[in-house]
């Protein structure tokens, strides 16, 4: 199964914080593009991690050619064909720059799309930029004259509760206010993460993908415990175990314990190639899929971890 996500990397910065460098990588079947990738660094403004950084807020690149992204000959010799950054920071602080780098071909059909919202603009969120692939032009068109309030839609909806979201049918989902054109052209599923910035402004990266397609094999949500030492697993959904509860049966990680537990600890994105390794019930359930890795998101707010995103791949 092909998921829409391909290439994840981390870049941070350099000691004296004029570049970002390589801090690990999962590229899959990509070996020749992650080969060329590990020799790279970036300073502010320069390729799509170094754009992120001088932004200071997610970028979604829908195409390589012609931009700022260095590694086009390589990614498109890879079949990679778009790609998101994500800067995290706490406070005023960047830890790091995420990027995922996503692959398409005539069986893909799905969207990334970038939301933000301004209070001091207006009290909607509305599409910054989106990648549709090339089949989906109908729900391309509707997305981009729709804007969320607050608590609607799959936008609106992680706005609201701060933290990542998860819509296994978007069909049947009444939260979902593009379901019937979704429908249509094969997506099913939506997954949204907050992305926070040092402005008092709200960002939203989403992921729509179809069956054949899935964003990821598996996501886990995790938050802090009241002492802030350790983190549960609260929310899921697995391509082969469906929904995952709140897991109050499924052990804590401790601060530091695993790839979850070590973003914690560092406030980076943490990366792992052997996913069947990981402590505490996850290298179990990873086995049990058949998943081979998984990268670890933090969630800073004012400074302070609110949750970690976990995908499987």
């Amino acid at each position: 199964m092909k998921t829409f996500i391909r290439v994840i990397e981390v870049w941070v910065p350099s000691n004296d914080r004029s570049t970002l460098e390589y801090g690990g990588g999962l590229y899959g079947k990509a070996s020749r593009f992650g080969a060329l990738s590990r020799s790279f660094c970036f300073g502010r403004g320069e390729g799509l991690p170094g754009q992120a950084w001088e932004k200071g807020h997610p970028i979604v690149l829908t195409a390589f050619d012609g931009s700022y992204f260095q590694r086009t000959s390589a990614a498109q010799a890879e079949g990679l064909t778009s790609a998101v950054a994500v800067p995290i920071f706490a406070g005023d602080f960047l830890t790091s720059v995420l990027v995922l780098i996503c692959g398409d071909d005539v069986d893909h059909v799905g969207a990334i799309e970038l939301w933000h919202n301004d209070p001091v603009q207006s009290p909607d969120m509305q599409l910054v930029d989106g990648y549709y692939g090339g089949t989906a032009e109908a729900f391309e068109f509707i997305s981009r004259r729709t804007s969320f309030r607050r608590g609607t839609g799959l936008p609106g909806w992680c706005w609201e509760s701060g933290a990542p979201v998860f819509m296994e049918d978007l069909g049947k989902s009444g939260r979902f206010l593009r379901a019937e054109t979704a429908t249509k052209v094969g997506i099913n599923r939506g997954y949204a993460i907050p992305c926070p910035t040092r402005r008092n402004e709200t960002y939203v990266l989403s992921f729509l993908s179809a069956l054949g397609t899935p964003i990821a094999r598996r996501f886990e949500v995790w938050i802090p415990d009241e002492e802030h030492t350790a983190l549960r697993r609260v929310s899921g959904f697995c391509e082969v175990d469906g929904l995952l509860g709140e897991g109050r049966d499924f052990p804590a990680l401790e601060m530091g314990q695993g790839a979850i537990g070590k973003v914690m600890l560092s406030g980076i994105p943490a990366l792992c190639d052997a996913a069947g390794q990981e402590p505490a019930g996850c290298g179990k359930a990873a086995q049990r899929a058949g998943l081979q890795s998984l990268v670890a998101m933090p969630i800073i707010r004012d400074g302070r971890l609110n949750a970690v995103a976990a995908w499987y791949f």
